[in-house]
């Protein structure tokens, strides 16, 4: 196992790498957003051969994180493609000085190299589980459940957008009813799913801190603290939505007190 964390974590850096240097050249450095759920798809896809488990807890596991990923990886180029770079990058290269590049490799690559290799733990574990049970059931259930959030929540998202009549607005219907952020709570969903996966040996169950680093970095970290913090400022109905709307979890809408 010590050598699969080895061999996976080298690969992990190697790729984040290589994708700096495609950002370089692109002239973008959020290009490792697409990366992101590449990267992930990656480890599964190492792993998969070295794991010592069943061969259809291993499929199950790597087909898994490959779905997620690509998806996730598609839907981000797609999304960014044409536009102007996220305004968190330019920051970054702003207060940079003289050497950007070394702060967004070190601050963002590599930082993200051992998010990602960390979040992943659970997926390599899975690779060497003892059996196929109810844990195992449990965790594709969880996963399904999480992936159909995230997909639907995106496609939703991506549709209101694509009318010029919202422009400005703020999207209340579908799964954003319910919660504010029906994409990050299907990805939390999808990270416990498959940490369910390696929940068959004690190993693999140690490495619940993972879901829980995602799902921290998703709730209370870089994911939604930070997108909600400029959404107050473009979004005149933006404050009453969050008055009325879980952030997380989906919950039925609250009745606001008219004032």
């Amino acid at each position: 196992m010590i050598a699969l964390l080895g061999l996976t974590a080298g690969v992990t850096l190697a790729a984040v790498t290589l994708t700096f240097g495609i950002a370089r050249l692109r002239h973008r450095y959020d290009t490792i957003d697409t990366f992101w759920g590449l990267g992930f798809a990656l480890v599964a896809v190492v792993s998969f051969p070295l794991g010592t488990g069943p061969l259809a807890l291993r499929l199950t596991t790597a087909a898994l994180t490959v779905v997620w990923g690509v998806r996730l990886a598609v839907h981000l180029h797609l999304r960014n493609r044409g536009k102007p770079e996220d305004p968190r990058y330019q920051q970054i290269v702003e207060r940079a000085g003289q050497n950007p590049g070394v702060r967004i490799f070190v601050r963002t690559y590599l930082m993200q190299a051992v998010v990602l290799w960390f979040v992943s733990l659970p997926v390599q574990f899975a690779m060497s589980g003892t059996g196929f049970g109810v844990t195992a059931w449990l965790g594709v259930a969880v996963w399904l459940l999480g992936f159909a959030f995230e997909t639907i929540g995106d496609e939703q998202l991506r549709r209101f957008r694509a009318n010029p009549a919202n422009q400005g607005e703020v999207l209340d219907t579908g799964l954003w009813r319910y919660t504010r952020h029906p994409n990050y709570f299907g990805d939390a969903c999808v990270w416990w799913g498959l940490y369910l996966l390696a929940c068959s040996t004690w190993p693999g169950a140690a490495t619940v801190l993972s879901p829980v680093a995602m799902t921290f970095t998703l709730a209370r970290g870089t994911g939604k603290p930070m997108l909600e913090k400029g959404m107050r400022h473009t979004r005149p109905g933006y404050a009453d939505y969050i008055a009325r709307t879980s952030g997380f979890l989906p919950l039925p809408p609250k009745k606001l007190t008219p004032r």
